[in-house]
This record gives structure tokens, sequence and C-alpha cells, in this order.
């Protein structure tokens, strides 16, 4: 159960940004990022699930308690396979955490926040 450092990396443009976190396991979580001021986010989940594998995508506005955003459909950002999904809260702080999985669960988390 560890707290994954992420990456930050600029895009081709001047306006968007990418936060990339690799290889999280059953019980890690990334470290928060702040980037309230960008109104349009996306977020990228790959890698091995393993048995049971499950990545969650939370928020928070205090930075102490995080909850469960939703998708632009209104379901929680909950993954088991691979995917991408638009995020709909605008939270002052964003991070992923990984509730299930097995000694194979490898997961990258990718966000990508528009408006920099």
């Amino acid at each position: 159960m560890a707290e994954i450092t992420h990456v930050k990396q600029q895009t081709g443009n001047s306006v968007s940004m990418l936060f990339k976190w690799q290889g999280l396991a059953n019980g890690d979580s990334g470290d928060a990022v702040a980037f309230s001021m960008c109104a349009d986010r996306s977020v990228q989940v790959s890698g091995t699930f393993g048995v049971g594998g499950k990545v969650v995508v939370e928020g928070s506005n205090d930075g102490i308690s995080f909850y469960t955003l939703t998708g632009l459909q209104g379901s929680d950002l909950e993954f088991t396979t691979g995917g991408i999904e638009m995020i709909s809260e605008i939270t002052q702080y964003i991070r992923p955490r990984v509730t299930a999985g097995d000694g194979t669960t490898s997961l990258n988390i990718i966000i990508l926040a528009k408006g920099f």
C-alpha cells in the first residue's frame, strides 16, 4: 500500500497537461494533483488488472476526504478493464486508488487536464 508519485507532462499544446501514475498495485493510491482551474478532464486506465482488479478515481476539495468521482453518464469512475472516461466534477484535488486486485495487478493511469 504505497502512494505513487505522478509525473507531469506538457502536451503538444500550451493549454493541456498530462498527469501519469504507473505501476499501481492493489492497495496503492496515486498522490493527489491539484488543477481545479481545468474544466475539461479525462482519465485513461490501462495495464494488468489481475483477478478482480479495480481502480477508482477520487476527488476532494480539502485534500483530506476523498470521494469517488463520476463520469458524464453519472456512473462512478470505477474501472475493472481499460478505458477512457470524462470526469464530471471539478474538485481541487484528484487521485487514482486501486481498491482490488491480486499480485499481478499493475495499472497505469493518465489524466488529461485542459485549461492551463
